[in-house]
């Protein structure tokens, strides 16, 4: 209706909408990233997705399907602004439109794999309740709205505190979080997608998958918004 569409334009004059990545103005239907932004995030490998060499980050011991990321995280770039956003300003609506650009995109790309279930790489439940809410959980929501999927946060935990990986070398950062993530309760699904927000060594997520295989799943995807290029 007119009088939605003014107010709409009223609303968005006297409290502008901002796009998370460039701070510019959101117009119309657009939502927290303008639409220059999502067609010109700067996208992994050839055909601006997918094709990338993550997954030779892995433990070979491991038999990981595939290992891809969506976007290209450089220091002071659109990429490293939006993960910020969502992981420290608490902007968990950032965390769903990547999950659901990603995810249309995959299935665009026909790259989406058979999976029976999303599962985010977990955080400790003390850090969860300081940063309040675990920004993975809010990317494998945007896949699952996108794909159709179910995703669940209930499954894979996070068992151990630990120190952060920042500033840590792979072996480092193996070390660090070796036996931290373990599967609680009887996850009937075989066919996981692990879903976490940055690769960078893989040291987290290559955890998470020992602990997926060990519990029984008999095949595991990983895909990440974003793998870190300094």
């Amino acid at each position: 209706m007119k009088w939605q569409s003014f107010w709409s334009d009223f609303v968005d004059l006297v409290f502008p909408r901002c796009c998370e990545a460039c701070d510019s103005s959101l117009i119309g239907n657009e939502s927290t990233i303008c639409t220059t932004c999502r067609i010109g995030l700067p996208r992994v490998g050839n055909q601006n997705m997918h094709q990338n060499e993550t997954i030779y980050l892995m433990d070979d011991r491991w038999p990981v399907l595939e290992v891809q990321s969506f976007l290209l995280f450089t220091k002071r770039g659109k990429v490293q602004k939006l993960l910020h956003a969502l992981k420290y300003r608490g902007a968990k609506e950032v965390g769903i439109a990547l999950g659901k650009m990603y995810g249309d995109e995959m299935l665009s790309a026909g790259n989406f794999p058979q999976v029976d279930l999303i599962v985010p790489v977990p955080l400790h439940p003390r850090k969860r309740r300081s940063r309040g809410f675990n920004q993975s959980d809010a990317i494998a929501e945007g896949i699952a709205l996108s794909t159709a999927v179910p995703w669940s946060n209930q499954y894979l935990i996070r068992t151990k505190f630990t120190e952060t990986q920042t500033g840590k070398g792979k072996l480092e950062r193996r070390e660090n979080v070796k036996n931290v993530f373990a599967v609680s309760g009887e996850m009937q699904a075989k066919k996981v997608l692990l879903i976490d927000d940055v690769l960078t060594t893989g040291a987290t997520v290559e955890a998470c998958v020992i602990a997926l295989y060990e519990s029984g799943c008999e095949e595991v995807f990983v895909r990440t918004i974003a793998v870190a290029k300094y």
